[in-house]
């Protein structure tokens, strides 16, 4: 079994995977405050839970887009399994063709989702992928990574909205009952929750006119289950496209380093 991790900016996933096929996955708040002792215990206290000892894990492999949470993963990870973990970065081989000014600039997390939707889904596709931001990664017919957008994410949002404006409370973020809110936490989660899903509609609408065809749009991430029915393009939500992304790249790094 491998165990792949996401550290994302407000949450880690882990998840285990044999021969492809995902065991468990959870979720870790972030916090870069923590120790790898720490988070070698978080990883031992998951492993115990699902009943994984650390002589199962035949290696691991990490995606992050927090630089000062990746060290302390990669020594928790060392000291739970004894190996080394297998970096998402410069060095590994991908396969894919980014069309950027500057490659290296692409998150971690948009490489991995891309090499899971190229090999699940037919490009052209828009990943969108919901987290503390909402992020569009464009593929185009031949599978080349052509740009994308960023927008901030729900919480980023709604914490932005709680902050600056005495009045309105903190809400729960829900699906709304309905668009025109009768109160002021009703309004809120409305504009929120169906505002998200207008600027998704909207995107895509531009993003396929800029393209000048259609496309098959994923997506995934923490709140990628709430909006996506809110929104009149067909989504396919992709839970766990992080790390089946990381289990290929896992298994195809490892069998070049094969002599």
């Amino acid at each position: 079994m491998i165990l792949a991790v996401d550290i994302g900016n407000s949450h880690i996933v882990i998840g285990g995977i044999q021969d492809g096929r995902i065991l468990f996955r959870a979720r870790l708040v972030t916090e870069d405050t923590k120790t790898s002792d720490q988070y070698m215990m978080d990883i031992k206290n998951l492993c115990d839970v699902y009943g994984v000892s650390r002589q199962d894990v035949e290696g691991t492999i990490i995606a992050s887009v927090v630089p000062q949470v990746l060290n302390s993963m990669q020594s928790a990870v060392r000291k739970y399994t004894g190996k080394s973990a297998m970096t998402v970065g410069p060095g590994i081989k991908t396969g894919l063709n980014i069309l950027l000014e500057n490659p290296a600039q692409m998150g971690a997390d948009l490489v991995v989702a891309d090499v899971a939707a190229l090999r699940e889904y037919t490009p052209p596709l828009i990943l969108i992928d919901m987290g503390t931001a909402t992020t569009f990664g464009v593929i185009d017919r031949k599978g080349a990574h052509i740009g994308g957008c960023v927008c901030p994410g729900i919480r980023v949002s709604l914490n932005a909205l709680t902050e600056k404006a005495a009045l309105l409370p903190a809400i729960q973020i829900d699906r709304p009952k309905r668009v025109i809110g009768r109160n002021t936490a009703e309004a809120m989660r409305s504009g929120v929750m169906f505002g998200t899903a207008c600027m998704i509609d909207g995107m895509i609408d531009r993003i396929e006119e800029e393209l000048g065809f259609g496309t098959t749009v994923v997506a995934t991430g923490s709140m990628a289950q709430f909006v996506t029915p809110l929104c009149r393009h067909e989504i396919l939500y992709d839970k766990d496209l992080i790390l089946k992304g990381l289990a290929i790249l896992y298994r195809e790094n490892t069998r070049r380093m094969k002599p």
